[in-house]
């Protein structure tokens, strides 16, 4: 298959940056024709290529393992700003949080969490310590009090709008990386209200929510006992809300 075949295929089956696709692929040094035909059936582009551009680092990703989103950059920008020695990485899928966050802070202690084994796997692969379990069940008693940066993209799409979701995110993506339950905060009610006990005095919870949803997020968080701010990019539509502990508190 020549390079303008590719890029016509990609481009038939909706890539709207086909030709930069077409350059990614044959690059790969695999077999053209096969992961041409995974993307054409709709596959992520980095599930196809088994790796993703993430604030300057190449993760690897494996098949049906979340594809980190580039406005979660916000939230690695706002962690490494705060700083910290323990950093987890809650929520970590392929460990791209984390991993980033510790590529500003290298002398951190990395720890990551995901309830989805094959997230866990991913991680691993990826070099950072992953733990299976859900949420606050995976960490080890031994953080609990120390953790400076608890970094956090849970789900949070609401049920009935995963439907509407692109079939990349739908199809190929698990619905534990996705589903936020009916108003997609089922997740950051329960983290909020765990988070607390794990952070350090200083420490911040640091968890990516939508514009729209942002109040609801406050409100968890406040409802948590931590500071709580909001953290806007409208140029990437990203938001984070950022919960402080209060030293002395």
């Amino acid at each position: 298959m020549n390079p303008a075949e590719v890029v016509a295929r990609l481009r038939a089956a909706g890539c709207v940056f086909a030709e930069e696709e077409a350059a990614l692929l044959a690059a790969d040094g695999r077999d053209l024709d096969a992961l041409v035909a995974r993307r054409v059936a709709g596959e992520p582009l980095e599930q196809v290529l088994g790796w993703v551009a993430f604030c300057g680092l190449r993760v690897l990703l494996d098949p049906g393992v979340f594809v980190p989103r580039q406005r979660t950059a916000l939230l690695v920008e706002e962690a490494v700003a705060l700083g910290g020695r323990v950093v987890v990485d809650l929520c970590c899928g392929s460990g791209a949080v984390g991993l980033a966050v510790a590529a500003g802070l290298p002398d951190a202690e990395l720890v990551g969490a995901d309830v989805d084994p094959a997230a866990v796997a991913c991680a691993r692969r990826n070099g950072v310590g992953a733990r299976a379990g859900d949420l606050f069940d995976a960490l080890p008693e031994h953080l609990r009090g120390r953790v400076d940066l608890l970094c956090v993209n849970a789900p949070y799409v609401p049920t009935d709008a995963i439907a509407d979701m692109p079939p990349e995110a739908r199809d190929h993506e698990p619905a534990t990386a996705l589903d936020g339950g009916a108003d997609g905060l089922d997740l950051h009610r329960r983290v909020a209200a765990g988070a607390r006990g794990w952070l350090a005095p200083g420490g911040s919870l640091l968890l990516e929510t939508s514009r729209r949803q942002a109040p609801g997020t406050l409100a968890a968080v406040t409802a948590g006992g931590l500071a709580a701010r909001l953290v806007t990019d409208d140029d990437r539509g990203a938001a984070v809300v950022v919960g402080t502990r209060v030293r002395g508190s």
